[in-house]
């Protein structure tokens, strides 16, 4: 059996492209994977920002089967997010993408229930137990509620060892991070997940990856290459405008409607199309801020190309 890969580096979350009666453009989403590694990504992830919580079971398959056949071709990482209200969808879920050819699943907790420490670890171990590759447990509590306790990470960590990866999400995030580490004795293998916005001190803290969003990746893989060579003013001056460009995207509507509209302008996507409902709509006045915002992260990343 060939090893697994390891999984570290930029892994973006992609868009799910749509047509304009709804349905998932397979030629849209090949195109904006290619792009995106074509950047230098490391692989590509779904996740929350994907629409996922608002497609069926059968269009998150698709998805996950869509993603993988195109990452493989690629050579690439792929990561699918597999996580469900209930045990049993999640285990479905993970499964398909298994055997989808992915080469490690991501998981959000149930987000209509309050669970405790007990009832979550069953819930992620039923996931890693059903599938033989890795789990990034996401701690995406700025959406979704309550923090991952680290008591709870730990007990993963400690029963499944390299097969638990963490994305922690929740606030603080660095010394959260730095309270993983300490914690599991620097065993815990995280990814940042604040779209690059904290890429700069939770690589200082160990991370070994970025989960951002897939519109301005050419930027976070310019910051991930400059922080592993140590050139760190660089990379600031990166995180400057990236940073107000995170600042504005609030929910994940948001995220939504900014990353597809620059993936729109950058010509990677024929359209913006998402899934309704919609608790966001870019105005003219914030289209203009993040235009704005984009022109000047384009400037500094080229600039700082020279480094």
């Amino acid at each position: 059996m060939t090893a697994p890969r390891p999984l570290a580096g930029v892994l973006p979350v992609i868009q799910t492209p749509f047509t304009a009666d709804g349905a998932i453009d397979a030629a849209a989403l090949g195109q904006e994977i290619d792009w995106v590694l074509d950047q230098g990504a490391h692989g590509i992830t779904t996740g929350m920002v994907s629409e996922i919580l608002r497609m069926s079971a059968l269009e998150r398959d698709q998805l996950a089967t869509l993603v993988c056949d195109r990452a493989t071709a690629r050579g690439a990482l792929s990561v699918i997010s597999v996580g469900a209200e209930s045990t049993f969808g999640a285990i479905a879920a993970a499964r398909h993408a298994e055997s989808a050819g992915a080469d490690a699943l991501m998981a959000i907790p149930p987000i209509t229930v309050h669970l405790d420490d007990d009832e979550l670890f069953g819930y992620y171990a039923a996931i890693i137990e059903a599938t033989g590759i890795g789990v990034v447990v996401q701690d995406a509590s700025g959406y979704v509620g309550r923090s991952l306790s680290i008591d709870l990470q730990m007990r993963l960590l400690d029963r499944f060892g390299d097969r638990v990866f963490f994305k922690p999400e929740a606030a603080p995030i660095g010394q959260r991070l730095t309270l993983l580490r300490e914690a599991t004795g620097g065993r815990a293998k995280v990814f940042e997940g604040t779209g690059g916005a904290a890429l700069i001190d939770s690589f200082r803290r160990g991370i070994v990856g970025t989960m951002p969003g897939s519109e301005v990746v050419w930027a976070i893989v310019r910051m991930w290459d400059l922080v592993g060579a140590g050139h760190y003013d660089a990379a600031y001056e990166i995180s400057g405008p990236l940073s107000s460009l995170v600042a504005l995207q609030t929910s994940i509507d948001v995220f939504v409607a900014i990353e597809k509209h620059l993936l729109v302008r950058q010509g990677v996507l024929p359209a913006a199309h998402t899934r309704a409902p919609h608790g966001f709509v870019l105005d003219s006045e914030t289209r203009a801020e993040v235009d704005r915002l984009f022109d000047l992260l384009r400037e500094r990343t080229l600039t700082a190309a020279a480094v």
